[in-house]
């Protein structure tokens, strides 16, 4: 029988042998990196697909106020996952100017917590915050909001006024805006063509 022949390996030089390793530990460093891209890919699409439920209950609150005859803005302040807090706009209903969806909802989850800073929850509600909702918003130190629709009028979470970020403030704000943005819209929309239209029928009926 011929005996089988065994292939060397090739000889490397000192040179080549360093230059295949830093060959292999660049291969790790991408690959570390495509890893890690993926996992954040990752997270943020489960945070895309959280906030876009919590909205959801965000605006199940506006419709409650679209119900009372109010503006339809809808408010959830969310800890650890959990809804904590839910409040809708009635400042026609309770004939006051603060009863405002965050305001309410910020009252709320402060009793819940036993405490005025909710700087572990996240506020979703429906359209951006007036300049007291804003205010609010920085005073409980909250972290991160996450808004349906802007409102170019008054908002003051970058349409008007940016106080979420304002950097003169000892507190800074995460936002996120345009989550369930065309439903959120949608309920403003209805909402103010409603009345014009009941305002016109009334116009009617009078002459």
């Amino acid at each position: 029988m011929k005996k089988e022949r065994k292939i060397q390996a090739p000889i490397l030089s000192q040179e080549e042998k360093g230059e295949a390793t830093r060959r292999k530990r660049w291969e790790m460093r991408q690959e570390k990196k495509r890893l890690a891209a993926e996992k954040e890919k990752e997270q943020a699409l489960a945070r895309q697909k959280e906030d876009e439920a919590f909205m959801k209950e965000a605006v199940k609150q506006a419709k409650k106020a679209a119900a009372l005859g109010d503006v339809p803005i809808g408010c959830v302040i969310v800890r650890e996952g959990t809804v904590i807090a839910r409040g809708y706009n009635r400042r026609n209903a309770d004939k006051s100017v603060l009863s405002h969806a965050e305001i309410i909802s910020i009252r709320k989850a402060c009793k819940k917590t036993g405490d005025w800073r909710l700087e572990d929850c996240t506020m979703y509600v429906t359209l951006e915050p007036c300049p007291m909702c804003a205010g609010a918003i920085v005073q409980a130190r909250i972290p991160r909001v996450v808004i349906g629709c802007m409102n170019p009028k008054a908002g003051c979470a970058g349409s008007v006024l940016d106080m979420l970020h304002e950097p003169g403030f000892n507190h800074q704000v995460e936002t996120v805006s345009g989550v369930a943005e065309k439903e959120c819209s949608d309920l403003m929309k209805n909402f103010f063509q409603g009345l014009r239209r009941q305002h016109r029928e009334g116009s009617e009926e009078g002459a």
